[in-house]
């Protein structure tokens, strides 16, 4: 099994990146054919989806766990098991929110990657959530981690909208740049209350999500060999 499973999560972080990587491409050759001026600012905007975000600490995450089933057995270590439980929560949320809100929506990357647009929304967080649910050696977790697993979609809400308005929009011409519809308020047609409504729903989603996430781990572990940590 932890053969079986380190192998899984490499085979899956190596798609990842080859679908970030193709992905990346397609953009730069959009960006190239539109003559577009700021490139790197076009760069900061890719790595600023929530989506690619989640995807490259998924990739990060697998490799480690991979290297973790390699050598070592028993129980992942506690870090670990806190970085898995966040990474699997993001990319859940990716999966919810994309294939709820975002599925056929237009988002400003332009052109996208068909096949590499389903690995990174749909297989790789359903592989994430069943690395969750049956790998080797997880470990019960305190509730408290719900509240570690909602400090980077804060920080990353924060971030997009103080940087959004004033990043310009070279595919557009607009002086704004918001990498998703739901978080622009120049298209809806109450602005910044819509925003904020769906900023607390996909929190409660992030939430939601991860005390899911917590309570499989802390369920899973009471079936498995006793143990003493601290919950």
């Amino acid at each position: 099994m932890r053969n079986a499973f380190a192998a899984a999560r490499i085979l899956v972080a190596a798609a990842i990146v080859t679908a970030i990587v193709a992905q990346l491409s397609r953009s730069l050759s959009n960006w190239r054919a539109s003559d577009f001026q700021d490139i790197p600012t076009s760069m900061v905007n890719f790595f600023s989806f929530f989506t690619i975000e989640s995807n490259v600490a998924s990739v990060v995450v697998l490799v480690i766990g991979a290297v973790l089933l390699l050598r070592r057995s028993g129980r992942d270590p506690h870090w670990y098991a806190v970085f898995l439980a966040i990474v699997v929560t993001y990319m859940a949320v990716t999966g919810i929110v994309y294939n709820t809100l975002l599925r056929g929506v237009e988002l400003p990357q332009g052109t996208t990657v068909a096949w590499s647009n389903e690995i990174l929304h749909v297989i790789a967080p359903l592989y994430l959530v069943l690395d969750w649910l049956f790998a080797p050696g997880r470990r019960s977790l305190p509730w408290r981690t719900v509240w570690a697993i909602a400090i980077f979609p804060i920080v990353w809400v924060v971030y997009t909208l103080v940087r959004a308005p004033h990043v310009f929009d070279e595919a557009t011409g607009r002086p704004y740049w918001y990498p998703y519809p739901f978080l622009n308020p120049h298209v809806h047609s109450n602005g910044y209350v819509a925003v904020t409504f769906y900023v607390i729903l996909v929190a409660v989603v992030v939430i939601g999500t991860g005390a899911g996430v917590v309570w499989i781990a802390r369920r899973r572990d009471r079936t498995s060999i006793p143990h003493h940590d601290a919950l």
